[in-house]
């Protein structure tokens, strides 16, 4: 096998274990928190459900640039297989947790922090290996079977948590082990570096300003979505807009010293480039309305149409990801072919084109009813997925073929941050609109179904007091969500048939339905996906960086001519000695 696709191969998975390890918790988080004796619906708990959901995405998202420099100084591949040796030892940690209680959820989250270092070192080098590996008129096929595996990898997560956490939730952290042993034999036998190295000292300015910056405006996105002192959300919480402020300020400081010290961690003017800075709000955009996607689409599966349709709650997780199939299965359709096509054509039409493929199906999701025929509902996914997949391939080709040689792990580092940010503001986003659209009629509708089945008026305007993330949260993750609101006490005193009424598959799920639908319109209303093809149809005529500075024209062949010199990056430097910095 040749050098470049021993690359491909390798590197397409990494990609995959780290995406699949990206969602396959949350399936799986019911059985992992029943593992380890925490009630993750306890107000006191909420913290702890978060930080294990976020924790992950925050990391890979703060330390993907950091780790991208390192790999343009010390070696890209060298980077990449330690990557690989790290994530798989916190994978093995992860799976042999012996702590319960709180203390067993703090350990996972201090593993899936360590597992995350691994993971960012994977996703900040394999596109820049790839980009080495192959020449300007192949990398769209090859990166886009990298992009493809890492998106489709957030789908398939679902389903494999669904399946395994229901075994033994310990297998959840476990199934990555024998892929990641393989994956960094193979890689330290096999992977070769062919980039170029650039030495450099440590810009710990620059390092230190992004990550403080990144994490604050992460965290006060996590934190808001939270109730505070009677409020349904945390957006004015002093210490919120604190961390939101001073984490954008602090990026602002990052800003500024990188364009004072000699040696940046990251050369600001890349953005001169058009291709890199449109491919990256495009995909900052697409991503969002990815995210958003999938928060909704588990939700509304599991807390509506599932329990409809026959299904136990505690059932509805894993067949919530695979009536999701569809959608996986437009990626690995359409993503493979536009890369290819794109390597011929150019990354514009077929970028743009998905985007508003993917906008349309938004629509069409908006105007189904919440109780929907599948078929239908089926064919809009395939679509969306297919428009998607249309778009990721040759966005992250087109942004990686206009990067500089010695720029490409920084640059590759800078796009996954983007992507992986866009993860963490979809839940702050989507969350936030669909906790406003379900405030407003929830309640109502709570309280006058409850009281209709004999719950006392006292209780029922308790319950339904409550903050609707707790309703949320617990479609979720699968649980019985008017069983948990009510518990034992109440129930207990109830009519046997009413108490059955009431947690069984028709109640909660015909209550919740229409204040639903409110917000499902609100959310589907902010969609970023017809702004994602905007910003992808001004990404410009192809743009390829290579040693010869060429810009064909869209849709021809390669027309060797210069390079504008506003977007003519630094000559590369000499071959580096052997790496001592650090980034």
């Amino acid at each position: 096998m040749g050098s470049k696709w021993v690359a491909l191969s390798n590197t397409t998975l990494g990609v995959l274990i780290v995406s699949i390890n990206m969602s396959i918790m949350l399936i799986a988080l019911p059985d992992i928190f029943r593992g380890i004796g925490v009630d993750p619906l306890h107000p006191g708990n909420t913290g702890l459900l978060l930080w294990l959901i976020m924790s992950y995405l925050v990391v890979t998202a703060v330390l993907v640039v950091s780790f991208g420099r390192l790999g343009d100084m010390c070696g890209r591949t060298r980077m990449y297989n330690l990557g690989f040796a790290v994530f798989t030892l916190f994978s093995v940690l992860l799976s042999v947790t012996w702590q319960h209680g709180t203390a067993g959820a703090l350990w996972l989250i201090a593993m899936r922090v360590l597992q995350g270092v691994g993971g960012a070192m994977l996703m900040a080098n394999s596109s820049a290996i790839l980009t080495d590996a192959f020449p300007s008129d192949q990398r769209g096929l090859a990166l886009g079977l990298n992009q493809v595996a890492g998106i489709a990898g957030s789908f398939i997560g679902l389903v494999l948590g669904g399946l395994l956490g229901p075994l033994n939730w310990r297998l959840v952290f476990l199934v990555s082990v024998p892929f990641g042993l393989f994956g960094t034999v193979w890689a330290y036998l096999k992977l070769r570096d062919t980039g170029i190295r650039t030495p450099a000292r440590p810009d710990w300015w620059g390092n230190l300003t992004f990550a403080a910056g990144l994490i604050a405006v992460l965290v006060g996105i996590t934190y808001g979505i939270q109730p505070y002192a009677g409020h349904t959300m945390g957006w004015t919480d002093p210490a919120v807009l604190a961390a939101l402020a001073g984490g954008v300020a602090l990026l602002v400081l990052f800003c500024f010293v990188e364009t004072r010290v000699a040696e940046p961690m990251f050369r600001l003017g890349l953005f001169r480039i058009r291709a890199f800075t449109a491919g990256n709000l495009a995909s900052l955009l697409a991503s969002l309305g990815r995210g958003g996607l999938m928060f909704i689409l588990i939700i509304w599966l599991q807390g509506i149409w599932l329990p409809r349709h026959g299904y136990g709650f505690t059932q509805t997780p894993l067949w919530a990801g695979i009536y999701m199939l569809p959608l996986t299965l437009g990626f690995l359709v359409a993503g493979p072919a536009s890369g290819w096509a794109s390597d011929r054509f150019g990354a514009r039409t077929f970028a743009t084109g998905g985007m508003l493929l993917a906008a349309g199906t938004f629509v069409a999701l908006q105007s189904l009813p919440v109780d929907f025929g599948y078929p239908g509902f089926a064919v809009i996914l395939l679509l969306n997925g297919v428009g998607m997949g249309l778009f990721a391939a040759p966005n992250r080709a087109a942004i990686m073929n206009s990067l500089p040689p010695d720029q490409r792990g920084v640059g590759a580092g800078i796009s996954t941050t983007f992507q992986n940010s866009a993860m963490v503001l979809s839940i702050g986003i989507f969350f936030s609109l669909m906790i406003t659209g379900l405030a407003g009629s929830l309640p109502g509708a709570l309280t006058g179904g409850l009281t209709a089945q004999g719950v006392p008026a006292a209780d029922a305007a308790k319950i339904a007091g409550l903050p609707p993330v707790g309703v949320l949260f617990a479609s979720l993750l699968g649980y019985n969500p008017v069983r948990t609101l009510l518990g034992p006490q109440i129930l207990g005193h109830l009519p046997p048939g009413h108490a059955a009424y009431l947690t069984g598959r028709e109640f909660f799920p015909q209550l919740i339905s229409q204040p639903f639908a409110q917000g499902l319109a609100v959310a589907f209303d902010f969609a970023a996906c017809l702004i994602a093809a905007v910003a992808s149809l001004l990404r410009g005529g192809r743009y390829v960086h290579d040693d010869r500075a060429r810009r064909p024209a869209e849709g021809r062949g390669p027309q060797p001519v210069a390079a504008p010199a506003a977007e003519d990056p630094a000559p590369a430097p000499p071959a580096p000695p052997p790496c001592t910095g650090s980034p």
